[in-house]
Order: C-alpha cells, then sequence, then structure tokens
C-alpha cells in the first residue's frame, strides 16, 4: 500500500480549507480489505503423523496471523511426490515443506546428512544443539541460497531410527535379506549389513508389509510405529537404533518468504520453534512409555559387542562421504567434533 500524507489526503478528500466558512465532518475512511497472504506447505509426514508433527505450528500460525494470511496443510504425497518436493517449493508449485533433505532429494551437498545420517546423533536435543552451536544452521542456509529458489529456516530432531520388522533381529546376520522402507542415506549405508531398502509412498509403507512386498521398516522410533499404526502390522522392535534423532527442516519458496510481511516472518518462525518444542516432548515421552508399557511390540536387542561392527562402519562410511567434497568434509568434522564431547562428558545417561 502506497503511504501518502495526512495533507495529500485531506486534498484528495475534497475537505474546505482552513480559511472556508462552516465546520466540516470528516467521514471515517473507507477500508478496503485486502486478501490474505496463501501458502500451500507439504510435510513428509502422512496423516497419522502430520498432526504431531507439522500441524501444531500452522495451526498457531494460523490462530494468531488474525486473517492476515493461512497456510493450508497437506499431508506426504498429497499434492507432489516426497522425492519431489524440493523442486515444486523451488517452482512455486507449493509455497513451504517440512521435510528432511534426504528425502524431497534437495540438489544440494549437504542433503546426505538430511533424515538419519548414521550415528550422527544420540539423542533429540543434539540435532538444535548442532544447528545453532556448532555452525550447521548457517552451512544449511547457504547452500540453500547458492541453489535459489528456496530458503532454508530451521531445523529441529525428531526421533530415533529404529527397527521395527515382522521377524526379531537378535544379531546383525538377522539383518540379511530384509526388505525395509527407510531413508535413501540410512539404506545406503545398511546395504553392507545385508538389507534391502525399499522405496515406495508413505501411504503405501503398512499395506506392503501385509503384503509381504516389506518385511519392516527402519524409519522412526517406537512412538511413531505406535501412532501410525505400524505396530500394528510388525511384531518386533529393536532397542539398537542407527542414529539417534531425525534430522529435518522447514523451508520455503524465495520469492514468496520474500513477499511475506516482516511481522509474519518472524510469527512464522517463533510457531515452528513452538512446533520443535511440542515434538521434543512428544517423542522423548513416547519413546519412553511405549518400551515399557506397549503390548504391540516385542522388544529385541543386537548385543553391544556386536554391534559395536555397525558403530565402526558407520565412521567408515563417514570418511568416505567427507572424501567427497570439502563442504561434506566441513560437516563430517563438525559431527566428530561434537561426539568427541558427547563422549568426553560421558553421555547424557550417565549417572553420578
Amino acid at each position: 500500500m502506497i503511504k501518502q500524507s495526512r495533507r495529500e489526503f485531506i486534498k484528495k478528500a475534497g475537505l474546505v480549507t482552513a480559511g472556508a466558512a462552516g465546520a466540516t465532518t470528516l467521514a471515517a475512511p473507507a477500508v478496503i480489505a485486502q486478501a490474505p497472504i496463501k501458502w500451500r506447505l507439504q510435510t513428509y509426514a502422512g496423516a497419522a503423523l502430520g498432526p504431531h508433527v507439522t500441524k501444531p505450528a500452522v495451526d498457531m500460525f494460523n490462530a494468531a496471523a488474525k486473517g492476515e494470511m493461512e497456510i493450508e496443510l497437506y499431508y506426504a504425497d498429497q499434492l507432489v511426490p516426497t522425492g519431489e518436493l524440493f523442486r515444486a517449493m523451488q517452482a512455486g508449485t507449493i509455497d513451504a515443506v517440512h521435510s528432511d533433505d534426504d528425502s524431497m532429494a534437495a540438489p544440494v551437498e549437504i542433503s546426505v546428512f538430511g533424515g538419519y545420517f548414521p550415528f550422527a546423533t544420540k539423542h533429540i536435543l543434539d540435532v538444535p544443539v548442532l544447528f545453532n552451536q556448532y555452525g550447521l544452521a548457517d552451512i544449511w542456509r547457504e547452500q540453500y541460497k547458492a541453489a535459489g529458489g528456496v530458503v532454508w529456516l530451521s531445523a529441529a530432531g525428531q526421533d530415533p531410527c529404529h527397527f521395527n520388522t515382522k521377524k526379531p533381529i537378535n544379531s546383525l546376520a538377522d539383518l540379511q535379506g530384509l526388505r525395509l522402507y527407510t531413508f535413501p542415506t540410512a539404506g545406503r549405508f545398511l546395504a553392507q549389513f545385508g538389507v534391502v531398502p525399499v522405496s515406495i509412498p508413505y501411504e503405501d509403507v503398512q499395506v506392503a508389509v501385509q503384503t509381504g512386498e516389506l518385511d519392516g521398516m527402519s524409519w522412526s522410533g517406537i512412538t511413531e510405529d505406535y501412532t501410525v499404526g505400524w505396530a500394528d502390522v510388525t511384531d518386533h522392535f529393536t532397542t539398537n537404533n542407527i542414529s539417534g534423532a531425525w534430522i529435518g527442516s522447514w523451508f520455503a519458496n524465495e520469492k514468496k518468504w520474500a513477499d511475506t510481511p516482516e511481522h509474519l516472518k518472524q510469527l512464522w518462525l517463533a510457531c515452528v520453534d513452538a512446533g520443535h518444542t511440542y515434538r521434543n516432548q512428544w517423542y522423548w515421552g513416547g519413546e519412553a512409555k511405549l518400551r515399557a508399557t506397549g503390548d504391540k511390540l516385542k522388544l529385541t536387542t543386537v548385543p553391544a559387542e556386536e554391534w559395536a561392527q555397525v558403530e565402526a562402519a558407520a565412521m567408515t562410511f563417514w570418511d568416505e562421504i567427507a572424501a567427497e567434497s570439502e563442504m561434506k568434509a566441513k560437516v563430517v568434522a563438525i559431527f566428530k567434533e561434537y561426539n568427541e564431547i558427547l563422549h568426553k562428558a560421558g553421555g547424557v545417561y550417565t549417572q553420578g
């Protein structure tokens, strides 16, 4: 809206000047209502999971924006396949995304670290620490700026990556030949242990287990298994994980973000942060309670001395990724620094 001075407004309104006789009553100016700004946001999460991981932030924003702006939420694959989220957002087909870089095939070097980069984290709060205290936020921001068309806004952690399967996993040998739904990089890592990674639409996963197309999933923690119905079609949950927290982010189309008024940008970022806080407690509490009291999945564990082979393989995998580029080496160095600090500190579960 073009601003004008009070004098110009009075002249255009045809009011009498100070020299004119008599008093003039100034009627209230007509206000032309502006249509609300509309965004279409698609999340990686399906209709059962989305209400916990994405919808809280959207609902909070829509209520607080008071009609100035509205975000329409779509769940996994409703508008475009998850693997096409980046391109669709870049082209303006959709306006915003909540996803990990890996799943949405972002054409940036750091996409391999999104989702579950093997053993990069131990726990959900490691993700905001890595982004806000160890420099990952600056790296992600610059990577997407260079890619063009998309703005990276925020990252947070979610659940650890375990196995929920039809048959029990009590040793590494039990992984051989398992057809598992998993993330691209996680699948690349697990293939060396005989896992067969399978990529299908998110909403088809549960039926795929029932029909025998899949043997299970390596995609989430136990909170999600119960929430989305996967605990109804699998029988076992392996307590060993290949990563302590999912690394996911929120993004927006570059032009849409630039055109959004500053106060609405700040409001959206605040609502996204509030959503992070909700997920922290929802996942953390669920992981503990469902292992302790859940009655659908039987818990199994690969012995620590055997699982150490997987952890050692992850360090080799890190070095292979680091050798691919200077940028990847920079991120791997940050993971190594942080994990060394956790090791020296004794871990969050160490008893005093």
